[in-house]
């Protein structure tokens, strides 16, 4: 876990001594690990400890604020972009975000690649190990295909919301990927004329799908399952019947970013 230094006020309600580490429940309804090294009667300073959940050895960390059901991942780490609408967005607004802790878009993996956002099914991360790895042993193949099968559901109960709540996944492009690629294999689609093609939203909600049609924003709706599976979240969820919505801007268009971010949360409940 890393570590970070933290000053909370008196704003704590329950601490639990956890051999050198203390865990406080702030009014907020977040909670807070670490070693105390500092107090007085109005604050104490913690050397807090970063939530981590993994699949694979691949970890992201958690952020947590308030008891909302809503859940935000960020996948690549080249896609700066994204995380910063999301920090932003985390700022002032309840649910939990999930930020993987790797700079680039692949992750390095038992000493080759693997993207992160293509490991959700057998299929799918069968074709990644093949597509970055190829070198690798039939053996050493079949080891890391068993190990993510064992670990996926534990992952996905962590990071799927309940009750019928929404998981949006934060993404940038910058390779010439756009919403024309997604027309195909989509049951249906609102394209805006005054809207950049690299710039839209993908779910898999028909509900989310018509509300999302009224905004000023290009989206697409893939709610029916096909066998072009590749291991993304977005089939993840299409199976397991979860709310999902991605959200694609270009790199670097932060301000778009954001607004398309605060549109989904004021429309979306």
């Amino acid at each position: 876990m890393k570590s970070r230094l933290l000053i909370i006020n008196s704003v704590c309600i329950l601490g639990i001594l956890w051999a050198q580490e203390k865990t406080f429940y702030l009014k907020s309804g977040d909670k807070v690990t670490g070693t105390i090294l500092s107090e007085n009667e109005t604050s104490i300073k913690l050397n807090a400890q970063d939530d981590i959940v993994e699949i694979g050895g691949i970890k992201f960390k958690v952020v947590k604020k308030g008891n909302s059901d809503r859940k935000y991942i960020w996948f690549h780490g080249d896609e700066k972009t994204a995380k910063m609408a999301l920090d932003h967005h985390m700022k002032t607004n309840e649910g939990t975000a999930y930020y993987i802790q790797n700079k680039l878009r692949e992750v390095n993996f038992h000493g080759g690649l693997l993207d992160p956002n293509r490991i959700f099914s057998s299929d799918g991360i069968e074709k990644n190990i093949q597509k970055y790895n190829p070198q690798w042993s039939l053996s050493k193949k079949m080891e890391i295909l068993a190990s993510f099968d064992r670990e996926r559901p534990t992952f996905l109960n962590e990071i799927f919301p309940k009750n019928g709540g929404l998981l949006i996944a934060i993404h940038n492009n910058f390779r010439g990927y756009n919403v024309n690629k997604e027309i195909k294999r989509s049951d249906s689609i609102s394209i805006k004329i005054d809207q950049d093609p690299r710039d839209f939203f993908l779910c898999t909600n028909r509900t989310d799908f018509e509300l999302l049609a009224k905004s000023p924003y290009n989206v697409v709706l893939q709610e029916k399952w096909t066998d072009e599976d590749d291991g993304s979240l977005s089939w993840a969820a299409l199976r397991y019947d979860v709310r999902y919505v991605l959200l694609e801007t270009r790199l670097g268009w932060f301000k778009k970013q954001k607004e398309m971010l605060n549109y989904l949360h004021k429309n979306l409940k």
